[in-house]
């Protein structure tokens, strides 16, 4: 015979909310965009304050430690170009899954779109110029005196700076999406979220 206490129990508990086929995809999104987000903001703290300081020290001498060419066997762009993909991905996907979201929730998607689209624009036309003139003054190509030098390292480090902040910009807006995701359709007409699973 079953115990009547754990009867009570069992139909005490409060009604659980089930989710739609969307949320759940917003949800699996979302994962996805914290995790490359907060990887990527990770990575470029680590270059910004452990390599970039080595090769920007004495400028050119210093040029010769740039993570390019044949003295160092990976290429940043091998590790960043892959995650700006899979960021590409889980950034529009957010976006396209929480697109009957209330306003207030999808301004935090649009935002993280916002800061992905300033750093894709700004990295092949500010950054990769200045990397191409930096490694060219590396290896003697393009030479630059002491002052020109540290002046694009400096310009460098100051807009990468910013890029990063975005970065965090990007990290803080998907996760505090993450954060609120249980209320995200609270506004939103249930019949537009999508059926329950």
């Amino acid at each position: 015979m079953a115990d009547p206490s754990l009867n009570a129990t069992v139909t005490g508990l409060p009604h659980m909310k089930t989710i739609s086929a969307r949320h759940r995809w917003l949800l699996l999104f979302l994962s996805l965009a914290v995790s490359v987000w907060g990887i990527g903001l990770g990575a470029k703290l680590f270059e910004l304050t452990v390599l970039v300081p080595a090769w920007s020290a004495r400028p050119p001498q210093s040029l010769n430690l740039l993570p390019y060419g044949s003295r160092w066997p990976n290429n940043p762009g091998d590790f960043f170009q892959p995650l700006s993909a899979a960021l590409v991905l889980a950034t529009i996907g957010t976006l396209v899954a929480g697109w009957k979201t209330r306003s207030a929730y999808k301004a935090l998607l649009w935002l993280s779109l916002g800061a992905l689209i300033l750093i894709w624009a700004s990295t092949p036309t500010l950054f990769w110029p200045m990397i191409r003139d930096l490694y060219w003054a590396s290896t003697g190509k393009q030479p630059l005196d002491p002052q020109a030098a540290a002046a694009l390292a400096h310009r460098w480090i100051l807009y990468d700076w910013i890029r990063t902040a975005l970065i965090a910009l990007g990290f803080v807006a998907s996760l505090l999406a993450m954060s609120r995701n249980a209320d995200a359709y609270s506004e939103a007409d249930p019949a537009e979220a999508g059926p329950p699973l």
